[in-house]
């Protein structure tokens, strides 16, 4: 992947810290950078569905759950000591660091627990339109050429990161979006049951059951201003 420079943009995982809910690099620790980028990487998108009561029907159907954090599997992460790649152009260093020195510097950025929190650290992942924040989830190494010695001269990585988001983040996403959720509504001018139904529930065809809740003895005919109950589908 070449930056808009025209030069290869190599893999970079960079620490990082949050404050006041915002991620953002921890320039004070030293990033990892590749001598090789990755064969290729995985980025998986995961939604779940909840058998829900239907307000006012019996039976179920499925519904809309929960988003779940969002993947990515890094494939044959190659790191080579062997001297036949070089290292970055633009480091001061044209020998690459050992295999064994390049593992202690992945570890260190993106599995090292850090502090007193004992928790895996957060992480910035680089590559070309690639920009993902996450943690650990699991981290193999895959040996695969040695000294007469047996020291490691080259190794494959797979390495999965799970989507970081801070609370405050969450909270902005799931706030007044769910329909698990009880709402408030206060009506206005030319809004009606079943469009609010559907609002709220993506079904307009519960408003029989929400009419009931709100002892609405006229549902076609709703007073701007008043407030009414939408309960939560289960």
């Amino acid at each position: 992947m070449p930056n808009s420079s025209g030069q290869k943009a190599l893999l970079t995982i960079s620490a990082c810290a949050v404050n006041n809910g915002k991620i953002s690099v921890d320039s004070s620790k030293k990033k990892f950078e590749a001598l090789i980028n990755p064969a290729g990487y995985e980025h998986t998108f995961k939604l779940s569905y909840a058998k829900n009561r239907v307000l006012g029907q019996p039976g179920t159907e499925a519904k809309y759950d929960a988003s779940h954090p969002e993947k990515i599997v890094l494939k044959e992460l190659v790191l080579d000591g062997t001297g036949v790649v070089k290292a970055n152009q633009n480091s001061t260093n044209s020998t690459p660091a050992s295999v064994k020195d390049q593992i202690e510097l992945l570890k260190n950025v993106v599995y090292t627990y850090v502090g007193s929190k004992h928790e895996a650290p957060i992480v910035q992942l680089k590559w070309g339109s690639l920009l993902f924040y996450g943690r650990v989830e699991s981290l193999t190494f895959n040996y695969t050429l040695f000294k007469p010695s047996g020291l490691p001269l080259r190794a494959k990585v797979t390495l999965t990161l799970i989507e970081y988001q801070s609370s405050e983040e969450i909270s902005k996403e799931a706030a007044q979006e769910s329909p698990d959720l009880t709402h408030l509504i206060e009506v206005k001018a030319g809004d009606t049951l079943p469009l609010l139904c559907y609002q709220i529930y993506q079904d307009c065809t519960y408003y029989i059951e929400v009419a009931r809740i709100n002892n609405l003895t006229n549902f076609r005919d709703l007073k701007p201003g008043i407030k009414l109950q939408f309960p939560p589908l289960n």
